[in-house]
């Protein structure tokens, strides 16, 4: 068994859709990356990534490629799920917490869990998805922001 933590932060701004956990989240803002910015799939790969001690989503999909300008990160998930699987691994269990004041993410979160199982290929019974506030704390709390965590646990395929 191997135990691997995943963290990412985007900046909210006009212009963009808001898409987090592969579910695009009507708001008024969006996330700003290279990529979709889907914090929650970012920092559950980089929980993945970690586990293995493989580096991380920069090193795999860095921000200079071009191939990489607007990606889907539910695809991106599919392809880090396809390198631990080559190695031998396999999800065993996805703990993941959205942490934004705003928009609420109650309704999205069972799309969210189903979206993030398919591309790991687990039941969606082993993924954790739960969102939270900070009170009107910090950058989350004045919304220039939001934030993901995520642990992952790999087992052997055996």
């Amino acid at each position: 068994m191997r135990i691997g933590n995943g963290y990412d932060v985007h900046v909210l701004t006009e212009g963009r859709k808001l898409i987090i956990g592969g579910v695009e989240i009507p708001y008024e803002k969006g996330l700003l990356g290279h990529s979709d910015a889907d914090v929650l799939v970012h920092s559950i790969m980089d929980a993945m990534l970690g586990a293995l001690a493989l580096g991380d989503i920069g090193k795999h999909f860095p921000d200079t490629a071009s191939e990489y300008k607007g990606a889907d990160s539910i695809k991106l998930l599919e392809c880090v799920t396809e390198l631990i699987h080559k190695r031998g691994w396999k999800v065993g269990n996805i703990d993941s917490i959205i942490v934004a004041q705003k928009p609420k993410m109650a309704e999205y979160i069972d799309k969210m869990k189903e979206n993030i199982a398919t591309a790991a290929k687990v039941e969606q019974g082993v993924v954790s998805v739960k969102a939270t506030t900070t009170e009107k704390l910090g950058f989350e709390g004045r919304g220039e922001g939001i934030s993901a965590y995520a642990v992952v646990i790999l087992e052997e395929d055996k």
